[in-house]
């Protein structure tokens, strides 16, 4: 499980942090999380919104986005694990899955946010990264190690993907639970066209549509796959709802934080 980010990169616009500093910086970000559940808030608010607003600067993050006002912006982070791995942090104070705020008719669309800028995996892998390479997903509330919601972004694991393909005629429009395991996890399925994104939080889905996960958000975990259904591009939806005595459960397990998929044709 991964919390976040490098504070270094060689993007001009992305990351303005010494070289030299970097590693000792890092270091000292690392330490920090072990201790601190809200570096990550720290990191988004005080440093990258503060820069944008104050230098028109978003580092230490790749993307300030206040477009729709700061209490609804987010922010995109490199995180610290992974060759090309970022995570979209809301600029609004918000725990996790848990919140009663993920509910709230009137929250931005993160998820739909987050795949817009699926484009900065590829800038870190050096060619962009296909559409059902990629992932995107968010702990549940015993799954996390920081208080401030993230949705992890990164390359989708090549055994995921596969046994995904496999069973494209056994996952519909509704929730159903896989008759297999992905990485490991128990998952219930659902497919979700591209162009129905902008209008269907996975979230409200979730809650919507999986037995119980309305009354205990925070157990569930949450992934977005990218497909491809009868040659269109669209989503698998996968959560996996914690029982009584599984309450860490972290869909980033689906993902591949090497990458190595981003290489294969």
């Amino acid at each position: 499980m991964t919390v976040w980010h490098s504070l270094s990169s060689v993007k001009t616009r992305l990351f303005l942090i010494p070289v030299i500093a970097g590693a000792a910086l890092v270091a000292f970000l690392s330490l920090a999380l072990s201790t601190d559940r809200n570096v990550l808030w720290k990191i988004a608010h005080d440093k990258c919104v503060a820069n944008e607003i104050q230098n028109n600067n978003p580092a230490p993050c790749a993307i300030v986005d206040l477009s729709a006002g700061e209490a609804d912006g987010y922010v995109l982070l490199k995180d610290i694990r992974g060759i090309a791995q970022y995570l979209l942090i809301p600029t609004r104070r918000i725990s996790g899955i848990e919140a009663p705020e993920v509910l709230d008719p009137d929250l931005p669309n993160y998820w739909a946010s987050a795949w817009s800028h699926r484009d900065l995996l590829g800038q870190r892998l050096g060619h962009a990264l296909a559409w059902d390479k990629t992932a995107l997903a968010i702990n549940s509330q015993g799954g996390r190690s920081q208080d401030q919601m993230h949705i992890h972004m990164d390359c989708v694991r090549s055994d995921v993907r596969d046994a995904l393909a496999a069973h494209t005629a056994d996952i519909g429009t509704n929730w159903t639970k896989l008759a297999f395991d992905l990485a490991g996890t128990s998952y219930y399925a659902r497919r979700l066209a591209a162009a129905d994104l902008a209008a269907q939080d996975p979230f409200k889905l979730l809650a919507d549509g999986v037995p119980g996960a309305r009354a205990a958000m925070g157990k569930q975990t949450l992934a977005m796959i990218g497909a491809v259904s009868s040659g269109k591009d669209d989503f698998v939806l996968l959560a996996a709802p914690g029982g009584a005595d599984v309450a860490d459960e972290h869909s980033e397990d689906v993902m591949d934080h090497s990458c190595a998929i981003a290489q294969m044709k």
